[in-house]
C-alpha cells in the first residue's frame, strides 16, 4: 500500500468532508459533525494550512488529519500555544491499515517544523498512547468540558513544549462550539 501524504488543497475540500463523514459515521462516541467542525476551521485564524493533511493511494483521498492553534491558560495568568488534533479520519474500507498512523506522525514532524511544542486531544484512550500522548492530568492540563480523564491527552513534540508553567484549561477555539 502506497500512501501519500500532502498538505490539503481548496479542490480537496469536498472530498475531505465525505472521507470524515465516512470516517465518523459509525463511530459511538462522536457528534458525527467532524465534518461541519473542519468546514468552520479552516476560516478561523487557529488554522495552519501546512497541519491540515491529506493521505491519498491512487490519487484517492483516504484519510484526513488537522491540527489547529489552542491556547493553554495556566495558573500564573499566561497563555501558552498549542495544538488541537481534531479530527483524524480514514474512510472505513482504510481504517486499521496504518493510515492514521502515518497521518499523525507527519503531522507531528510538520508542526515541530513549524515551532509548535505541543499538542492536545480528545481520544480513544488505547490508541493515542502509542504516539507518545499521555493523559493530560500528567501535565496539569484540563479541557474545559466534561470528559473521561483517560481520554484527554497531551504529548511534548519538544523538550519543553510543555513545563510545568503551562499546566491550565485548553481553550479552544469559538469554531470548537465548546460552551
Amino acid at each position: 500500500m502506497d500512501v501519500t501524504i500532502r498538505t490539503e488543497r481548496e479542490n480537496d475540500f469536498s472530498a475531505v468532508f465525505e472521507v470524515i463523514k465516512n470516517a465518523f459515521e459509525n463511530q459511538e462516541y462522536s457528534d458525527h459533525r467532524e465534518h461541519y467542525l473542519v468546514e468552520r476551521l479552516r476560516k478561523s485564524d487557529a488554522f495552519v494550512p501546512e497541519l491540515s493533511l491529506v493521505a491519498e493511494i491512487d490519487d484517492k483521498i483516504i484519510g484526513y488529519i488537522l491540527l489547529t492553534k489552542i491556547n493553554i491558560l495556566s495558573h500564573d495568568g499566561n497563555s501558552y500555544p498549542s495544538l488541537a488534533l481534531a479530527p483524524v479520519a480514514v474512510i472505513n474500507e482504510f481504517q486499521g491499515k496504518g493510515v492514521g498512523s502515518i497521518l499523525i506522525e507527519t503531522a507531528h514532524k510538520k508542526a515541530i517544523a513549524l515551532g509548535f511544542g505541543s499538542i492536545i486531544l480528545l481520544g480513544h484512550e488505547s490508541y493515542y498512547p502509542r504516539f507518545g500522548y499521555r493523559p493530560a492530568k500528567e501535565f496539569g492540563i484540563k479541557l474545559p468540558f466534561d470528559a473521561p480523564e483517560a481520554n484527554c491527552m497531551a504529548i511534548k513534540l519538544t523538550e519543553n513544549g510543555l513545563h510545568k508553567n503551562m499546566s491550565g484549561i485548553v481553550c479552544y477555539p469559538k469554531e470548537f462550539e465548546i460552551e
